[in-house]
């Protein structure tokens, strides 16, 4: 499991009580070292793994777990030499076009969304058109996107390796594995 954050919020944080991946996306405020410091502190308490998006520098300067590569980030080349064994490559993608943009960019898992509606989108896969996507590639797919209490059962038929929610975490009081 996944989740986005923007900023150091320890309440939302707090309602996590399973395993989960924390990925950093502040485009507004990207390298507020401080910020990102805290975020780091928390995951490392909590045993979370800590993601930068976007910024292989800052992932690299701040020791993070791995790097997360937007969809809309086409051109990030990483050097592999530098990197060590068990920093981890992450990319997300809506269409077959960027799904293999994520593997040549070397990421070993590929968020796909939104594979349920948002409230930001009403163009969302569902699982057959997710399934279909996703079918054919040897990679490790995480389901995002409209993920809620109501749907995440469905998830387990889309033989994903994992999913990505935000609002739902941010809703919970405590998510049990």
């Amino acid at each position: 499991m996944f989740t986005f954050v923007d900023n150091y919020q320890p309440n939302i944080l707090d309602n996590i009580n399973i395993n989960v991946g924390i990925i950093y996306r502040n485009y507004t405020n990207f390298s507020n070292i401080k910020e990102i410091l805290k975020i780091k502190e928390y995951c490392k308490k909590k045993r979370f793994k800590f993601f930068i998006s976007n910024d292989i520098n800052l992932a690299l300067k701040s020791k993070c777990d791995g790097i997360y590569i937007p969809s809309f980030n086409k051109t990030l080349r990483l050097n592999h030499k530098i990197l060590s064994k068990n920093f981890i490559i992450m990319g997300s993608a809506h269409n077959h076009q960027e799904i293999k943009q994520k593997i040549h960019q070397k990421c070993i898992l590929i968020f796909v969304s939104p594979i349920f509606k948002t409230d930001k989108n009403n163009k969302f896969l569902d699982l057959f058109k997710f399934r279909l996507l996703i079918n054919g590639y040897n990679k490790k797919f995480i389901a995002l996107g409209g993920i809620n209490e109501t749907n995440i059962k469905k998830t387990n038929m889309a033989k994903i390796s994992g999913i990505c929610a935000i609002s739902y975490f941010q809703k919970k009081t405590g998510l049990i594995s």
